[in-house]
């Protein structure tokens, strides 16, 4: 069985794995050739394995496959696969994604942050919203949505939630437990950065803020998770 862990970059999903490791024993793949994740943090902190089999020979398997995307639901999404869609208010997403980018020499927070808001593209990681609404409609009963907020405030429940509602057969792991944001901040400062709700308050631009709401998708996709509107401006560049 394969079940894709979705969700757009910066939204859990790899707390989401660490979860599925500590608290299941499960290893987790990427769709990807190579997860960058797994190769900053360590595979035995993410709980990493590299894929073997193709898609089809995962989805034939009596064995439980777990696979990380950041791809809009696209071709190689069977309509029968199972999907956790991990989803994040899109301000905070992006503000996130801005700021890790930004790490790289010679890249600047607001110019990554704004060409993220702009980008349009059919495929791969595409825009925030064209990117949740691909994997929330129309909706199935075997993708299941969780939410960051969720995730953070009851990390054990909401996937133990999630799991059953997925009708996934796993044992919880003996002793496991669910590691604190303090624990991680420790691991990695840079990619476990502040860990809150409504981060973008105080980092997104106005200008930019009014232009993540001009975007189609993302007033949709917004209104479809009840994320409403607030206006903040951030004293930052």
């Amino acid at each position: 069985m394969l079940v894709w862990l979705a969700s757009y970059p910066r939204s859990g999903n790899t707390f989401l794995r660490i979860l599925l490791h500590r608290l299941y024993g499960v290893r987790t793949s990427a769709v990807y050739d190579i997860d960058g994740v797994a190769e900053r943090l360590g595979p035995d902190m993410v709980g990493f394995h590299r894929r073997q089999d193709s898609l089809d020979a995962m989805r034939e398997s009596a064995e439980l496959h777990f696979v990380k995307t950041h791809r809009q639901r696209d071709d190689d999404v069977d309509e029968s696969d199972r999907a956790v869609c991990l989803v994040r208010d899109g301000r905070d997403a992006l503000v996130s994604w801005a700021r890790l980018e930004s790490e790289k020499p010679g890249r600047s927070f607001r110019v990554e942050l704004e060409q993220m808001i702009r980008r349009e593209a059919p495929r791969g990681t595409g825009s925030w919203g064209t990117n949740v609404l691909s994997w929330l409609r129309p909706s199935a009963q075997q993708r299941v949505v969780l939410r960051f907020e969720d995730l953070v405030s009851e990390p054990s429940e909401s996937l133990r939630r999630t799991l059953a509602r997925l009708a996934v057969p796993l044992p919880p792991r003996a002793g496991g437990d669910a590691p604190s944001f303090a624990a991680l901040h420790q691991v990695d400062p840079r990619f476990f950065r502040r860990g809150q709700i409504g981060t973008y308050r105080d980092e997104l631009p106005g200008d930019l803020h009014d232009l993540f709401w001009s975007r189609p998708a993302n007033v949709t996709a917004m209104a479809l998770l009840g994320y409403g509107y607030a206006a903040g401006r951030a004293d930052g560049p």
